[in-house]
C-alpha cells in the first residue's frame, strides 16, 4: 500500500510541475495580447517560440530518456551514467551556444528575426539543454519536490518578469521621465522585453542546478555514450515528429509567407484549445502508471476500454463546453477584439487536441507489449500529414488551413494506433458509446459555434449542455448507480 501511495504522491507532484506551467501559459497569453495590440508582434514571437520548441528536442538527442533507461539498468554504474550524459550535454550545449552566436547574424538574415531575439533565444536554448540532465538526475534519485519548485520557480519567474517589463516599467518610466526606470526602459521593445524574461528565468533555473555540474567526476564512458546514443536517437526522431505536429504550423506560415499578423491572430486564439490540453496531461499524468501496473489483471483490457470510454465522456463534455462559450472564454483569453477575427479555428484545435487525448488512450497496447518504436512510427506519419496538408492548404486557406492540417494529423494517428492495437492487444471499446458520445459532442459544438443565431444564444446553449448531460446519464444509468451504492456502503 505505501508503494501506491508513494507512486501517487509523486505523480500528483510532477503533475503539477507539468500542467502549472500550461496554466501560467494561459496567463501569459491575454497579457501577450493586451501589450502586442500590433498582431504582427505577436505573429513573431509565436514563430520564435515554435523554434525554441523543435531546437528544445534537438539539442536534448534523446538523452533524457537514455539516461532513465541507463541509470534504471542493472549493472551500469549510477555515477558514470550521470557524468557521462552531463558531459555529453554540456560540451553539445556550448557548442552550439558558441556555433550560434558566430552565426546569428546569418541566422537573421535568413529567418528574418531581429539578430538580438535570435541571441536570446540560443541563450534560452543553451541554457535549458544545460538543465536536462540535472533535471533527470532528480526525477531519478525520487526527489520530485525539489523538481517541481524549480520547474515552477521557472515558470513564475518568466511570468513576473514579463509583467513587470511590459505593464509597470512603462508606467514607472512615464511617471519618473528622469530617474532610472526611464533610463532602462526601451520603447516598442516589447519582444525583446518578452524574451529577456525567458533567458533570466533559464539563467536562475541553470545556476539553482549547478552544483550538479561541480559535484561529478566529469568522467566519459564512450562505450556507455554510444549505447545511450542508440538508444535515444529513435526518440530524437519522435521528439521531432512531436514538435511538428504541435507548433511547426507557425514556422510553416511565416515561410510561405502569411502575413505575421495572421500568425500572431492565429496563435492567439489557438490557446483556448488548452482547456483540452491541460485535460488530456493530467489525466495522462495520472493514468500511465495505473495501465502499468494493472497490466497483469485478468480483466486488464476491459479496464482499459472502460477507461476510455469515460475519458471520451469527460473530454466530450469539455470539447462542448469550451467550443459553446468559447464567446465568453475569448474575453479574457484573448482580451483583444483584433485577433478575433482567427477564432474560426478554436473548433478544429479544440477537436484535434481531443483526438490527441484518445490516441494516447489507444497507445497503450503498444506500450504494454514493449513497441514503443511503433509510438514513434505514428507520430512520424501524423509529422508527414501535418507538413503535407500545410504545404497544400496554407496558400489558399492561411492560417486555417494549419488548423485542418492538425485536426488530420491527431486524427489519423488516433485511427491508426486503433487499427494496429486490434490487430496486436485486442481492448473490447464501447465503440456504439464511444461514437454516439463523440458524434453528439461535436453535432452540438457545431450547432452552438457554426448557426450564426445561437453563437451569442446562452439560454439554447445551455440547454444544448444539459441534453447533452441527460443524454450521458440515460447511457450509464446503470454504472452510476453502481457506484452510488457502493459509496452508500
Amino acid at each position: 500500500m505505501s508503494l501506491y501511495k508513494n507512486l501517487f504522491k509523486q505523480t500528483l507532484i510532477y503533475g503539477l510541475a507539468t500542467v502549472i506551467p500550461r496554466l501560467i501559459s494561459f496567463v501569459l497569453n491575454p497579457i501577450y495580447v493586451l501589450y502586442l495590440s500590433d498582431k504582427s508582434k505577436m505573429g513573431e514571437v509565436s514563430v520564435i517560440f515554435s523554434y525554441l520548441v523543435f531546437f528544445n528536442v534537438v539539442l536534448s538527442y534523446g538523452m533524457e530518456t537514455a539516461f532513465f533507461r541507463f541509470y534504471s539498468a542493472e549493472g551500469n554504474d549510477k555515477k558514470n551514467v550521470i557524468s557521462t550524459a552531463t558531459v555529453s550535454l554540456f560540451w553539445s550545449s556550448l557548442g552550439f551556444l558558441a556555433l550560434g552566436l558566430l552565426s546569428r547574424n546569418a541566422l537573421a538574415d535568413w529567418s528574418g528575426i531581429r539578430v538580438e531575439y535570435i541571441t536570446y533565444t540560443i541563450w534560452i536554448l543553451a541554457l535549458d539543454a544545460l538543465a536536462v540532465i540535472p533535471f533527470s538526475k532528480l526525477r531519478a534519485e525520487r526527489k520530485p519536490i525539489k523538481y517541481a519548485a524549480i520547474k515552477i520557480g521557472n515558470v513564475s519567474i518568466s511570468l513576473l518578469l514579463t509583467l513587470f517589463f511590459l505593464a509597470v516599467l512603462p508606467q514607472l518610466a512615464k511617471n519618473n521621465p528622469d530617474g532610472i526606470f526611464d533610463m532602462i526602459y526601451f520603447r516598442n521593445y516589447q519582444i525583446g522585453y518578452i524574451f529577456i524574461s525567458f533567458v533570466a528565468a533559464s539563467l536562475a533555473t541553470f545556476l539553482v542546478l549547478i552544483p550538479n555540474y561541480t559535484n561529478i567526476s566529469w568522467h566519459f564512458d564512450k562505450e556507455l555514450w554510444k549505447r545511450m546514443m542508440t538508444y535515444g536517437l529513435p526518440i530524437l526522431f519522435a521528439g521531432i515528429a512531436f514538435a511538428i505536429n504541435e507548433h511547426f504550423d507557425k514556422i510553416l506560415l511565416d515561410w510561405l509567407h502569411v502575413p505575421l499578423s495572421e500568425i500572431g491572430a492565429y496563435s492567439a486564439c489557438y490557446k483556448i484549445g488548452m482547456f483540452m490540453v491541460l485535460f488530456r496531461t493530467a489525466y495522462t499524468l495520472g493514468i500511465e502508471p495505473f495501465f502499468f501496473s494493472h497490466a497483469s489483471n485478468e480483466n486488464a483490457q476491459q479496464t482499459y476500454a472502460t477507461i476510455t470510454k469515460y475519458f471520451v465522456i469527460f473530454g466530450s463534455f469539455i470539447c462542448l463546453f469550451v467550443i459553446a462559450f468559447v464567446d465568453l472564454l475569448k474575453q479574457v483569453l484573448v482580451p483583444n477584439p483584433d485577433y478575433w477575427d482567427a477564432m474560426k479555428v478554436v473548433p478544429l484545435i479544440v477537436l484535434a487536441n481531443f483526438f490527441l487525448g484518445i490516441y494516447t488512450n489507444l497507445s497503450v497496447w503498444y506500450k504494454l507489449i514493449d513497441k514503443t518504436k511503433i509510438g514513434a512510427y505514428i507520430s512520424i506519419v501524423g509529422a508527414l500529414i501535418t507538413l503535407l496538408l500545410n504545404w497544400i492548404l496554407i496558400p489558399t486557406m492561411s492560417y486555417y488551413g494549419s488548423a485542418v492540417a492538425t485536426l488530420a494529423a491527431y486524427g489519423s494517428m488516433m485511427v491508426i494506433s486503433y487499427k494496429m492495437g486490434q490487430k496486436h492487444y485486442p481492448i473490447p471499446y464501447d465503440f456504439n458509446r464511444i461514437f454516439s458520445y463523440l458524434g453528439l459532442a461535436i453535432v452540438f459544438s457545431a450547432v452552438s459555434f457554426y448557426i450564426p443565431y445561437l453563437r451569442e444564444n446562452y439560454p439554447v446553449k445551455f440547454a444544448l449542455l444539459a441534453l447533452f448531460l441527460y443524454f450521458i446519464y440515460r447511457s450509464e444509468k446503470e454504472t452510476l448507480l453502481r457506484i452510488l451504492k457502493r459509496k452508500a456502503k
